[in-house]
């Protein structure tokens, strides 16, 4: 579903937006947030479902490590954001850049490493470089992770 197809401004977008202030409006604020995310992942996932799982375990990943950050560990904060930091910059360059480096290997030693072929998940740039983000503003102690 785009951005500008008929289904998402005609239906998702509308159905989204009543059931998000109604629940509001009734003060389920929680149950507001939680449809929302839902819906969020439901626009995610429609276009591949088969990377529902990939968000998801993105989300969970960078929350535990949002909540290292956020209180004392034996880890450094430092060296706990530079992890965090570290494994989403390496998911995005497995997706974006294996076939690459694996043309070049192949190039370059005369191997026939076969290609992965993989497809680019919608908006892993936009998600990785946002939980980035959210964990530097975490390390800078502009944020805490909230638990509802």
């Amino acid at each position: 579903m785009l951005f500008n197809s008929y289904e998402f401004i005609f239906a998702f977008l509308p159905l989204t937006f009543f059931i998000y202030f109604y629940l509001n409006s009734k003060r389920l604020t929680v149950a507001a947030k939680g449809f929302l995310v839902f819906a969020s992942l439901f626009f995610y996932s429609y276009w591949n479902i088969i990377y529902l799982p990939l968000i998801l375990g993105s989300i969970l990943f960078n929350f535990l490590v949002g909540s290292a950050l956020s209180k004392e560990s034996k880890f450094s904060k430092k060296s706990v954001l530079v992890f965090g930091i570290i494994t989403n910059v390496a998911l995005l360059a497995y997706f974006k850049y294996s076939d690459f480096f694996i043309t070049n290997f192949n190039l370059s030693t005369g191997l026939h490493v076969e290609l992965l072929h993989l497809l680019l998940p919608l908006g892993i740039s936009f998600f990785t470089f946002t939980q980035i983000a959210f964990l530097v503003d975490i390390y800078k102690g502009g944020g805490e992770v909230q638990r509802s």
